[in-house]
């Protein structure tokens, strides 16, 4: 494969791989490997591995695949690693408790929906595709005794995770503690040349570049990206949290999600979720600090930006104009979902206000629903939910509120 023609210089194009990141190590034979390359003529072999453990990713999740386009872009390999091994073992980074494990069938389904949308940001015809089944299940016990034997405890205590949990008395299994393994031998697999993620996957990253020196081989560059802040503006971006934005939410939705962040987190959504030049940025961050843009209007542009690299620019204009008609003229959309409720979703002739939280997509569980409602974010018909125990007698026509933007229409 031969490398694309430059056409950015060096500098640019290094200037262009720091953009949202937090670390890269160590920089200078990123730079010698980029020197290389441009010298050879042969892109560079940058790995992102995946772990399929969910179907539907959000803004957290896609932050390093962002920044494998980048790469694509500039003419380099891309190669995306489906972990449909190590998936089933589940990466204990940042973990108090083992992950349950899925079965490769769970792990293969979860796979099909994550291309498909990780295809949305990246070209397909310029992506390679690999799963680390490939050389997993062809290992022997042998073989996993020999990897093993390339880490000490010692070295792997070292990771903070495990060292808390260790010493706190949380369970910690084996099969945990060879997930770094794992992941650092694809990097042997591919021989890859620089391996993306988040700051949380550092150590398993350094594991790759000690087995590749141990096997013979030139070892990676890690480059990681900061762990992107949900719209609590206090946790990272979970689902079960609810502060994220979905990457296939729709586009009123994700407007109007984004339009809800804390104004410190726009600077760092612009970084990393958007292209707009650095130098822009820089403009825009000093604009807000002497008062001369006031902090909606650069979240205005952060929720256009984001609309239109997750679905196009005429979504995220008719997003905008939605999002003003309701809120401006305090006005409940048009075209909002309906939540069906038939004689059997109900008990005596009423629901639990949770369940139809539920019911209606507003919560992804009873849980989440009750911290809604305890929040004061939840409205039917206008009027604010404060009981958490409410069974409500349902009616056609009921609006059901969560927040600022998001809306369903009883149907009895």
């Amino acid at each position: 494969m031969q490398m694309q023609t430059q056409a950015l210089s060096l500098e640019e194009e290094l200037a262009l791989i720091r953009r949202g990141t937090e670390e890269i190590f160590p920089e200078e034979e990123l730079l010698d490997k980029l020197k290389k390359a441009r010298r050879t003529g042969r892109p560079l072999k940058v790995k992102l591995g995946v772990d399929p453990t969910g179907t539907d990713l959000h803004l957290g999740h896609v932050i390093p695949v962002l920044k494998l386009k980048q790469f694509q872009d500039l003419g380099h390999e891309v190669i995306l690693i489906i972990g449909d091994y190590t998936a089933m073992v589940g990466d204990p980074s940042g973990r108090n408790k083992t992950r349950p494990q899925l079965t490769h069938e769970e792990v293969l389904q979860n796979c099909r929906t994550y291309q498909e949308q990780v295809f949305g940001i990246l070209d397909p015809k310029k992506t390679k595709v690999v799963y680390n089944g490939d050389w997993f299940s062809k290992m022997t016990f042998h073989d996993v005794i020999r990897l093993m034997s390339q880490m000490t405890l010692a070295r792997m205590m070292e990771r903070e995770d495990f060292s808390h949990r260790f010493q706190n008395q949380i369970p910690l299994s084996l099969h945990e503690m060879i997930y770094p393994l794992m992941q650092g031998y694809d990097s042997v697999a591919i021989e890859a040349d620089i391996e993306l993620g988040g700051i949380d996957q550092k150590f398993n990253i350094l594991v790759g570049r000690d087995l590749q020196k141990t096997m013979g081989l030139e070892p990676q560059v890690g480059i990681c990206n900061p762990i992107l802040i949900g719209l609590d503006g206090k946790e990272k971006m979970s689902k079960s949290l609810g502060n994220y934005i979905g990457i296939q939410d729709p586009p009123s939705e994700m407007y109007g999600k984004t339009m809800s962040l804390p104004d410190e987190l726009m600077m760092m959504y612009f970084e990393l979720a958007t292209t707009v030049p650095m130098d822009e940025l820089e403009e825009m961050e000093k604009e807000l600090d002497n008062g001369e843009l006031h902090p909606r209007d650069a979240k205005r542009r952060l929720a256009r930006e984001i609309v239109a690299r997750f679905h196009n620019e005429g979504a995220a204009k008719e997003a905008e104009a939605e999002f003003d008609r309701v809120f401006k003229e305090n006005l409940v959309p048009d075209d909002i979902p309906e939540v069906k409720l038939a004689s059997q979703d109900l008990e005596d002739g009423r629901i639990w206000i949770v369940r139809l939280l539920v019911q209606a997509g507003l919560a992804s569980s009873n849980g989440e629903g009750r911290r809604l409602i305890q929040q004061g974010g939840v409205r039917l018909d206008g009027e604010i939910i404060e009981n958490i125990d409410l069974d409500w007698e349902p009616r056609s026509g009921a609006v059901l509120q969560v927040g600022k933007r998001r809306f369903a229409r009883v149907v009895c």
